[in-house]
């Protein structure tokens, strides 16, 4: 085997299929904080196609070109006023297409032995590499890079975080699935209005050059990243605990009037997370931890978002306990406050959230989530499986090397066909040799 390295064979730019007319793009409170964080890397692994590079690179690029058509922002850039205030302009930049040579791995080293960490060259399978969202103001919005391995394919995609969560990221990737297998047409055509609660004629004054990356690169060193997977049966003995005592509904005369609390299987398995976690940092009683949830707005504000708005609509809402509250209890109190605090969130919850940030406009920094944090992004319920090119559907999904930091997880649907799931987490490396020993925790990991 050859020098253990990927290589980019090729770079060039791909423009829409059809020029753009749409004007510019405001942000909204939920996209602007996003300034200062690394873009959104995702992708895909597939077995290899049964045609050769060649034709694989023509057909992804002319789809590319095609859905491109329908994400007009995706193609423009960042510009800024007179007034330093941002916004998005459709001007058919470009996006960039890479194809990159690692066939000196293969499929079985790219989803790496059972309870191991996550290779480091996976992060070479992404391009913008430690590019921060400001950066769009020069660079493109969006990259994607195609990475040949022995015996597969991998497709990963860069966006600008500030454009897109991770509901429009995925609505994208899969319409640029859809148009590669033959589609004639996108089936999730994107919604691009700004006439929400979400726009503010406010911006924060931002720093000459733009506001410091959210993560340093120095951060990215002293972590390491793992797979931890939860096959449908270990989650289901999981949910049995939660539920084993539930917590009692009220009644009066014989009448229900309070029923018990539906606590899903990933609210049951942010507790399992946040649980081990707390207890392999070693916090003292008195310390505070704080995990922080990722939770969609789009069906919460008044009136409801298109499910399609492409944008950011999501709040990281704050769960704060003491380690000892946290782990004198047992996992049903721990997976309740979880559920309760999600329960919680309303348009009234977002429009204080914008008050509040209106008065006090800012991107976020390292100061943003403290606590001992535990940062849980994605969701179970992204349609990941799906983005089909045209040869199968993807072996397994990874992420890239942004936004990474001690106490980030990324949750993943553990596959195309049943309820499992992946998280990956990212840890100090003392505290993930305590979350690998803790046995509440490795309980329930799926070896195999």
């Amino acid at each position: 085997m050859g020098s253990q390295i990927i290589t980019v064979v090729s770079q060039c730019k791909v423009y829409p299929q059809v020029k753009s007319s749409m004007g510019d793009l405001k942000l909204s409170i939920c996209d602007i904080p996003t300034l200062a964080f690394h873009y959104n890397q995702k992708g895909a692994l597939f077995s290899s196609p049964p045609f050769p590079t060649s034709k694989l690179l023509a057909r992804l690029k002319t789809a590319l070109s095609q859905v491109l058509t329908h994400f007009p922002p995706l193609v423009g850039q960042l510009v800024a006023d007179s007034e330093g205030v941002i916004s998005v302009t459709s001007n058919d930049f470009g996006a960039d297409f890479i194809h990159a040579d690692g066939s000196c791995f293969c499929v079985a080293d790219f989803v790496g032995s059972a309870g191991g960490d996550v290779p480091e060259w996976v992060k070479e399978c992404f391009p913008m590499n430690g590019v921060v969202c400001y950066d769009g103001l020069f660079r493109p919005l969006l990259a994607v890079q195609v990475t040949d391995l022995a015996d597969g394919v991998f497709i990963g995609c860069a966006m600008n975080h500030t454009l897109a969560d991770g509901t429009s990221f995925w609505n994208f990737f899969n319409s640029f699935a859809e148009i590669c297998r033959g589609a004639n047409r996108i089936s999730g055509v994107p919604d691009f209005s700004r006439d929400s609660i979400l726009v503010s004629p406010v911006f924060p004054k931002l720093p000459p050059g733009g506001p410091p990356p959210m993560i340093s690169s120095s951060d990215n060193c002293r972590v390491r990243e793992k797979i931890f997977k939860f096959s449908s049966e270990s989650i289901l003995k999981l949910k049995a605990l939660v539920y084993e005592n539930p917590y009692p509904s009220e009644s009066v005369a014989g009448n229900l009037v309070k029923p018990p609390a539906i606590i899903s299987s990933f609210q049951s398995l942010c507790a399992l997370l946040w649980r081990g976690i707390t207890r392999a940092r070693r916090l003292s009683s008195h310390e505070k931890t704080t995990f922080y949830l990722a939770v969609n707005y789009r069906h919460r504000v008044i009136p409801n978002l298109n499910p399609l708005y492409f944008g950011n609509v999501i709040l990281g809402v704050p769960i704060t306990s003491t380690a000892a509250d946290l782990l004198n209890g047992d996992i049903r109190g721990c997976a309740m406050l979880i559920h309760e605090a999600v329960q919680e969130q309303s348009h009234a919850k977002m429009a204080k959230h914008v008050a509040d940030w209106e008065r006090r406009p800012e991107v976020y920094s390292p100061e943003s989530f403290s606590g001992a944090p535990v940062l849980m992004g994605s969701s179970p319920r992204f349609p990941m499986y799906a983005g089909d090119f045209g040869w199968g559907k993807p072996i397994t999904i990874r992420c890239g090397s942004a936004n990474k930091y001690d106490g980030k997880i990324t949750v993943f649907p553990g596959g195309a066909e049943d309820n499992s799931m992946d998280f990956e987490v990212v840890l100090a490396p003392e505290t993930m040799a305590g979350l690998e020993s803790d046995p509440e925790f490795m309980l329930y990991v799926s070896l195999s």
